[in-house]
């Protein structure tokens, strides 16, 4: 979790945005509803984007 924390240091990122992409990390076909536009910018595996689903 300390490096989630120190690599969205300039975002407003909070234990429950961590917790949400730890799940996408684990999950092999993750889609995430969300309507925080924070999750277009945060990666799972570093890397990759996270299917969103956005109203």
């Amino acid at each position: 979790m300390g490096s989630f924390l120190k690599r969205y240091e300039n975002e407003p990122a909070s234990l429950a945005d961590a917790a949400l992409i730890r799940l996408a990390e684990i999950n092999d076909s993750p889609l995430l509803l969300t309507t925080d536009s924070d999750f277009q910018i945060y990666r799972r595996h570093g890397r990759q984007m996270i299917p969103l689903v956005q109203p």
